[in-house]
């Protein structure tokens, strides 16, 4: 058993919980799997208790990155597991900096943070059938958890007329198209943005874009290159690339331009006030259709009950014994096993990491052990909150 573990049930059941805080329960155990034993650190939370509620983990700007551990003692929170994919390198584009920007929709606070890159620029492993980077786990304002897609409503408005804008604080932008920074995003430079293709997040970097920034409601500055540094909260740097760079060339200084964004959910009219994105591996008590079974790695998932109330969060020990990890459709049968109707994948490998305090503990500790040896930082999480 890892060092620092509670134990739990037998091999292979998800049964023996150990209280941390009123509605959180925690409980590790052993899963055999087709590649060798896989060993399971998970959260079981009870969304129905009025002392608990689940929010966003994140550094404090979607362009950065901190430990798990790191941001939930700063947030407060009794536990938390690590989050979305993101874009940890670019050695594809030299000189090009990697933001660490998740790739799908985040709100925390009710607040959208950022929406999904283009399905073709994701980091993580190739998306199962069906799926997009518009994919997310979230839990509404109603209390209920649920699996939805988020999709960008936007919009910029000058006396040119009116464009669409098609991305907000995301490390990259659709072929053709404009996309807004706000203070949320960073000091982070906004090159990553107009790199690659909507096919290929390879591909070399436009050599066609343009940014304006937009002060109080006016146009202040134009670049012709993405800039970076922090973006005061009266401000709105709009950046294209192609026909968006084009468009953004006809504003002129000084003139007027309004810019509103908001993010959609395509289920549920009820307002989220956490979302984190991913990818689905189980709906309605059933794995989804093509899931990979082949590849194991560490992984790090999210399980919700049938009817919303419980979540389950659950990450792999990266311990050299349990190292083989699960595949994807494993992690789909592992969350069923939990009592899960809907599964929700997260970003894994290194990143895995599942945090939380023990019952009179001043911070969280680390129960799993990450595969890279010591915690990676990652751009946001999903943190769990428990009052007495």
């Amino acid at each position: 058993m890892p060092a620092g573990a509670v134990s739990g049930g037998a091999v292979g059941d998800p049964s023996g919980n150990t209280r941390i805080a009123p509605g959180v329960a925690y409980r590790d155990y052993d899963i055999p799997a087709a590649n060798g034993t896989a060993h399971a650190h998970v959260l079981d939370v009870n969304l129905r208790d009025p002392r608990v509620r689940v929010g966003l983990l994140h550094p404090g700007a979607v362009g950065a990155r901190q430990a798990v551990s790191a941001m939930a003692d700063r947030a407060g929170a009794v536990a938390g597991v690590n989050g979305d994919f993101f874009n940890i390198t670019e050695t594809q584009h030299p000189g090009v900096e990697a933001t660490g920007a998740p790739v799908g929709p985040a709100v925390a606070s009710g607040r959208p943070l950022k929406a999904a890159v283009p399905d073709g620029q994701r980091f993580g492993p190739a998306l199962p059938p069906g799926t997009t980077t518009e994919d997310v786990l979230g839990v509404g304002v109603d209390g209920r958890a649920r699996l939805d897609r988020m999709s960008l409503d936007g919009r910029i408005d000058s006396r040119q007329g009116r464009l669409p804008l098609r991305g907000l604080n995301q490390y990259a932008l659709a072929e053709g198209s404009i996309g807004a920074f706000t203070s949320l995003w960073g000091t982070t430079s906004r090159v990553r943005a107009t790199c690659g293709t909507d096919t290929d997040r390879g591909a070399p970097c436009s050599t066609d874009t343009y940014e304006v920034t937009v002060r109080q409601g006016r146009v202040a500055e134009r670049a012709e290159t993405p800039g970076r540094g922090a973006i005061a909260a009266d401000t709105t740097v709009l950046v294209g690339r192609e026909a968006g760079a084009r468009e953004l060339r006809k504003l002129a200084v000084g003139e007027r331009v309004q810019v509103r964004h908001r993010l959609v959910a395509s289920a549920s009219r009820v307002p989220y006030g956490f979302a984190v994105g991913g990818y689905p591996v189980l709906r309605d008590g059933a794995p989804l259709p093509g899931l990979d079974g082949r590849v194991s790695a560490v992984r790090t998932a999210a399980g919700v009950s049938a009817d919303g109330r419980r979540l389950f969060l659950l990450a792999l020990d990266g311990a050299a014994e349990y190292r083989t990890g699960l595949t994807i459709a494993e992690v789909a049968a592992a969350l069923r096993a939990l009592g899960a109707d809907d599964g929700f994948s997260l970003d894994g490998g290194g990143s895995s990491t599942l945090a939380a305090r023990a019952p009179g503990a001043p911070a969280v500790s680390v129960r799993n052990h990450p595969s890279g040896g010591a915690e990676r930082p990652v751009p946001n999480g999903i943190a769990v909150f428990s009052g007495k």
